[in-house]
């Protein structure tokens, strides 16, 4: 046990040549396998050799228990050990070179908290717990414009504060294993949430994920203005792509199939219903979508329907004022029947043949947080403009009328009251705002974020102001994040 992990003459995978993978070392014999290819797995199956130690992190791992023991003494051998390497690091590089790529800075760098006698005694005598206040402003951080980038830093701001996927990074759970963990997406992201909930108050640069941005997604690179919506998806795709060796290869319950903290948020399904005109045969698809991109009234492509009855009705939480849309409006409107047309024919596999028929999308699975595009940028061979038409959007969203399931409470496209109004699953909370303003051409983008229950801030760059719900809801609105309720705030 002793020895370390800078004493060992080749710290790589014995079974597969790998450096990373969390490396984990056998106590009986000379061999080094990786946890995540479960090599070490193997070898102790194998040979019997029950205990191993990850040498990342410390700790002995007891494949007869398959878990970490935590033994006091084993622990204290392992921050020796680990203080010797920092020293020997800081005086021979060259030694650690070969491993230095894994080093995070995180998990071997710093030691674990242990409460002295007096804080012992301060905990015994102050059981009640401190909760985080309305007045905080941890997790409040502005972020430099580097030069056009606030297409960039509105789309920051939100993912910071999706309670998920803070939780995911704040809890230290993204173990590398890139070749070059300096060119890993997720590794800047872990970085930037340590620097929103360090409790500092001065704009953050965000230059490196910027320079990450570029390497990864080129139609994005250089110092024009770009599309917030665009933005999204490409840095959702970097990570998906960065972080699918968390868990590659398990099935997971979402539509991408893949188990990384990307897809178990933002992946939702939509079902694609075409039916036959002539037999009523229904063909049935399921894909995976990260977003909603919603047409708007103003746009080349009629819109239909409107909320129907007069003033006053509301329809999911939206008060309705004669001749505004809401993102109901928008919602019905995507997940409408459309008829293809003759000239869209598509062949049936009950008829043989080429028939007209009917197209219907409705939501199969809702992700925990769902995402909607208001189509506010139309470019077509005629035209290039901004819309700029007013669009209602609540607080408090139903999706039910939505779902796939609830396809027979729509008849021909009208909205009917969901008669299972204690369905909690599809409720979301809205907790992010994107806003555009300007001309196609030339344009900002802010951000407005939801703090606390009833806590929002406009994120404009460096500069963070208080706002309230009215700002939010008579904001334009570009992108808007949603966020199922099982985890609204306190």
């Amino acid at each position: 046990l002793s020895v370390s992990l800078f004493q060992a003459k080749s710290c790589i995978c014995h079974m597969c040549g790998a450096h990373l993978n969390r490396l984990h070392s056998c106590l009986y014999c000379v061999f080094f396998g990786c946890f995540t290819k479960k090599h070490i797995h193997e070898h102790a199956k194998t040979k019997r050799h029950n205990l191993a130690i990850d040498l990342l992190y410390g700790g002995i791992y007891c494949f007869m228990c398959q878990d970490y023991i935590y033994d006091k003494d084993m622990e204290q051998i392992a921050k020796e050990e680990q203080r010797k390497a920092w020293k020997l690091q800081a005086f021979t590089p060259t030694v650690v070179s070969h491993y230095q790529c894994t080093m995070t800075g995180i998990g071997e760098k710093y030691s674990t908290w242990e409460p002295t006698k007096r804080e012992l005694e301060l905990l015994r005598h102050n059981p009640k717990r401190r909760k985080i206040t309305t007045n905080c402003t941890i997790g409040l951080r502005g972020l430099i414009n580097l030069g056009n980038t606030c297409f960039m830093n509105c789309i920051v701001q939100a993912l910071t504060h999706t309670p998920l996927l803070r939780d995911f990074f704040l809890s230290d759970r993204h173990k590398c294993e890139m070749q070059s963990p300096s060119s890993c997406l997720v590794c800047e992201m872990s970085t930037l949430f340590q620097e929103f909930y360090s409790g500092h108050r001065s704009p953050h640069i965000p230059y490196r994920l910027l320079h990450l941005v570029w390497t990864h997604a080129r139609h994005l690179a250089g110092y024009e203005q770009q599309d917030a919506h665009e933005f999204l998806i490409a840095a959702l795709d970097v990570l998906h792509r960065h972080c699918k060796g968390d868990d590659n290869g398990k099935k997971a319950n979402n539509p991408n199939h893949c188990n990384c903290i990307i897809d178990q948020i933002f992946t939702g399904g939509l079902q694609s219903d075409v039916t036959c005109q002539v037999c009523h045969g229904v063909s049935t698809t399921i894909d995976p979508f990260w977003d909603i991109s919603l047409d708007l009234p103003g746009s080349s492509t009629p819109f239909w329907p409107l909320s129907p009855g007069s003033d006053g009705n509301v329809v999911n939480g939206e008060s309705h004022v004669s001749g505004t849309t809401t993102l109901t409006d928008c919602l019905r409107r995507f997940t409408r029947p459309e008829h293809l047309g003759s000239s869209a024919k598509i062949k049936c596999s009950g008829c043989h043949s080429y028939q007209e028929s009917t197209k219907q999308l409705t939501m199969k699975k809702l992700p925990i947080v769902a995402c909607f595009h208001l189509k506010r940028f139309e470019h077509s061979a005629k035209l290039r403009r901004k819309i700029t038409t007013y669009v209602s959007f609540p607080l408090e969203l139903d999706m039910t009328p939505f779902m796939a399931s609830s396809k027979e409470s729509r008849m021909n496209g009208q909205y009917q009251q969901p008669t299972d109004s204690l369905n909690n699953d599809n409720k979301y909370s809205l907790f992010a705002v994107v806003n555009h303003q300007g001309t196609l051409e030339s344009g900002h983008y802010t951000s407005f974020i939801r703090q606390h229950k009833d806590q929002w801030f406009k994120c404009d760059d460096a500069i963070i102001t208080k706002a309230s719900i009215k700002d939010v809801l008579d904001s334009e609105g570009y992108l808007l994040f949603y966020h199922k309720q099982f985890l609204e705030y306190e």
